[in-house]
C-alpha cells in the first residue's frame, strides 16, 4: 500500500481551544505540498498533529501504508535547543534512530552514512564542532543531513528556509526536490509564495480552517489570499470552546 495521510474533520488545539478547525483532506502519495497562511493560522499545529506530537481534539488523522515511525519531522529552528552540548556528528547520527533504536550498536557503516550526509550538505570538517556553534544556515544543513539518513517516506518541514542565506536556501531546496523525485511525501510550511509557485505542485492555504487545498495555481489566487487574511483577522482569540468538539 502506498503511503498517504488522511485528515478526517480534524480539529487541533490546546485545552479544547482550536488552532486548526475541522480540516478534511489528504496528503497524497509522493506529493510535495506547501502549507501557507497568515501568522497564527495553525500551520505548525497541523504539522505537530500529523507527526503525532499533538492529539486531535476532534476527528482523526489516518495513516495509510506506514506508521508514525516513518515520519521525519523537522521543527522550526526557534524550537530547537542549540545550547545542548552535542557535536554536529552526534546530532546527525540521531537520524538513525528510526532504524536502529536506542539500544542497537552504532556500526562503522552507520557512521559512514552520517559522514556522507554531512558531506552532501557541505559540512565536511564540521563533525566535531558543537551544534550550537554553527550559524543558522549551517545548523539547518546539519538537520537536513539528519533527516536524510532517517530515510523516511514522509518528511514534515516547519519553515525550513527561515533566517538563512539565499545560497543555503537553494542548496536545501535542491534536497527537498530530490526527496520528491524519490517519491517521498514532503509537506513544508513556507512563506515565500514565489518559491511555492515555482517548486511546489500542491498547496494547502490555511487560516485555522482550509481556505483552499489542491493545485498551487488554483490555490494561490488573489481571492483566496484575501479570504485567508480576512478569516485570520476576524478570528477571536478569546472565542469560547468549540461546541462541536466532543467533551
Amino acid at each position: 500500500m502506498v503511503a498517504s495521510i488522511e485528515l478526517c474533520d480534524v480539529t487541533l488545539g490546546y485545552e479544547r481551544h482550536p488552532a486548526v478547525h475541522h480540516l478534511s483532506g489528504a496528503f497524497k502519495p509522493g506529493s510535495l505540498t506547501a502549507v501557507v497562511g497568515p501568522n497564527g493560522a495553525g500551520k505548525t499545529t497541523l504539522l505537530k498533529g500529523v507527526a503525532g506530537l499533538l492529539r486531535p481534539l476532534d476527528g482523526r488523522i489516518a495513516l495509510h501504508g506506514f506508521d508514525r515511525w516513518d515520519i521525519a519531522y523537522l521543527p522550526q529552528q526557534a524550537n530547537i535547543d542549540s545550547d545542548f552540548p552535542i557535536s554536529v556528528f552526534d546530532a546527525v547520527m540521531m537520524g538513525h534512530w528510526r532504524r536502529v533504536g536506542a539500544l542497537s550498536a552504532i556500526t562503522p557503516a552507520l557512521r559512514e552514512v552520517a559522514a556522507e550526509a554531512l558531506s552532501s550538505v557541505g559540512l565536511d570538517g564540521f563533525t566535531d564542532r558543537l551544534f550550537g556553534s554553527l550559524s543558522a544556515g549551517q545548523r539547518q544543513k546539519a538537520l537536513f543531513a539528519r533527516t536524510m539518513i532517517s530515510d523516511s517516506p514522509v518528511i514534515l518541514l516547519d519553515e525550513p528556509f527561515t533566517a538563512i542565506d539565499s545560497k543555503t536556501v537553494d542548496d536545501l531546496l535542491a534536497i527537498v526536490l530530490r526527496w520528491h523525485a524519490e517519491s517521498r511525501m514532503v509537506v513544508a510550511v513556507l512563506h515565500d509564495f514565489d518559491q511555492v509557485r515555482k517548486h511546489f505542485p500542491e498547496t494547502l492555504l490555511l487560516a485555522r480552517e482550509a481556505i483552499a487545498w489542491g493545485r498551487t495555481a488554483d490555490v494561490l489566487t488573489s481571492i483566496n489570499l484575501l479570504k485567508a487574511s480576512a478569516v485570520s483577522e476576524a478570528w477571536d482569540q478569546q472565542a469560547p470552546i468549540c461546541d462541536r468538539i466532543n467533551a
